[in-house]
């Protein structure tokens, strides 16, 4: 069988560079690259992507090896259907590795066509780096290999007010461009590269805050050969994600026009403010997951699957959702309905296993940021305690003991963190150990005990939980709250 390339397929011809992409990694290359193809299959967008690697070592050889192409393999639930289908992505026109070839990384800016810089060097990738100079053959840090190639731009096209670039990342932290135009502005001043260039960023190039939401497992390795036995080539680079898909970018009419999204079926949203989604995000598909974890654990449920088609254990977390996380959320009722749909559906993907202990990792932190305001905003706004979110506190503060009917519990968080719940669960007293546990101001930010109830409700619980186990505590404790 033939190595995946662009004779096999007759696809030589390429189109234009019109983005630069950082990174080559699947999440790139199941949601942008996707999206991309998107445009160029629907309104004929005619745009190339040349591929730069952003760390020593890399897939930019395996990419050129197959001329940039790969097969991406789409599975999920949708309205509670199974979709399955796959598509041949052929929008990378070249892939760069600019530690073994930076003059090749540096023609990339004088591109006549390029228009769009897009990134994902994940969550460490967009931070400033003191050592990086503006000689280095490549500098280390992504935002300065971007200002260096900024800056060679700027210099062949004599600032070119035209020849600005439209820069959106997609690393999964907040206020993604407004940091990374910050680190570049600084090299700019650290660099000495003069006021002309700051003026051409600031005024001819764009920078835009997103969010992205895509499940990608990538390399489907546990069932290689059944993919394979899809394919008349052999595929490398083969990828697989699940069929939902959001992205959402801050801008305005002027970036609908050079990116028409609006004219395919994806869930492209181009708005003025990112963060009403963001939220909806962290307090509905993360909140929930971080809601789930130690409840189903303790129930005796391994997976989020398992979590949602259970009837017990699915109808906490679609009340936890619909009936108390969703009404703390300042967004149309409607439309914050559909998105949860869309989270279940996912939730019971049967294509992506999700173990609850993989996401059990520093699930205090995550409660704090993820579930914390949902519970906090449903007291103000309804004068009482949530049931469901008040019982997966519990469960949390439970779960953190570390034993359960004589087995380990998956807990996975700093030793700190572990050794303070060791000492606190040294009582027998559960209102000590709610009043303790509530009071860490380290952990929440601000004294729980001061929110009415609270810790009366959560020893409660932690004593039902103890008695009774998950489901008749969960039943004995809802009568009460």
């Amino acid at each position: 069988m033939n190595l995946l390339n662009r004779t096999i397929t007759n696809l030589e011809s390429t189109p234009p560079i019109k983005v630069v992409q950082f990174g080559e990694g699947n999440f790139l290359r199941a949601f942008v690259d996707y999206a991309f193809q998107k445009l160029n299959e629907e309104i004929n967008f005619d745009a190339g992507i040349a591929v730069v690697q952003p760390i020593d070592q890399g897939m930019v050889k395996m990419l050129n090896d197959q001329d940039g192409l790969y097969t991406l393999f789409l599975k999920g639930i949708q309205k509670g259907k199974e979709i399955q289908h796959k598509e041949l992505i052929t929008n990378i026109v070249k892939g760069i590795d600019p530690y073994s070839n930076f003059k090749d990384y540096l023609s990339l800016a004088k591109e006549e066509q390029l228009q769009f810089i897009i990134s994902n060097t994940t969550e460490a990738g967009i931070a400033y780096v003191a050592t990086d100079t503006l000689d280095m053959q490549p500098p280390s840090s992504f935002p300065a290999k971007l200002t260096v190639l900024l800056y060679e731009r700027f210099k062949y096209f004599k600032g070119d007010a035209k020849r600005g670039l439209t820069i959106i990342p997609c690393e999964l932290i907040n206020y993604n461009s407004d940091t990374l135009k910050e680190i570049i502005l600084k090299y700019s001043d650290e660099w000495k590269l003069g006021e002309d260039f700051k003026t051409w960023l600031n005024q001819h190039c764009s920078f835009h805050n997103t969010l992205v939401d895509r499940i990608v497992p990538g390399y489907p390795k546990d069932e290689i050969e059944t993919y394979n036995a899809q394919l008349s080539y052999k595929d490398n680079l083969i990828v697989a994600a699940e069929t939902f898909f959001l992205w959402v970018i801050e801008g305005d009419d002027k970036l609908k026009e050079i990116l028409p999204f609006h004219k395919t079926d994806l869930d492209v949203k181009i708005v003025k403010d990112m963060q009403p989604y963001r939220t909806r995000k962290v307090r509905i598909l993360n909140g929930a997951h971080t809601a789930m974890v130690p409840f189903s654990l303790l129930y005796g449920n391994t997976t989020v699957k398992q979590t949602v088609d259970n009837d017990f254990t699915g109808a906490f977390v679609n009340n936890a959702i619909f009936n108390e996380i969703n009404q703390t959320l300042p967004m149309d009722k409607t439309e914050l309905d559909s998105f949860a749909e869309e989270v279940l559906d996912r939730f019971r993907n049967p294509f992506i296993i999700h173990n609850l202990s993989s996401i059990a990792l520093n699930s205090i932190s995550k409660f704090k940021v993820r579930v914390l305001p949902s519970l906090l905003e449903y007291v103000v706004r309804n004068k009482k305690l949530p049931t469901n979110l008040t019982f997966a506190f519990a469960a949390l503060i439970r779960f953190y003991k570390g034993t359960w009917k004589g087995g380990d519990l998956p807990v996975n968080d700093s030793a700190e963190i572990v050794d303070t719940f060791a000492e606190i669960w040294k009582s027998n007293n559960y209102a000590e150990i709610a009043t303790k546990t509530l009071g860490n101001i380290n952990y929440w930010g601000e004294d729980l005990n001061q929110i009415n109830n609270l810790s009366n409700a959560v020893a409660l619980a932690l004593e039902e939980i103890d008695t009774n186990g998950i489901e008749v505590g969960f039943a004995n404790f809802s009568k009460r709250y």
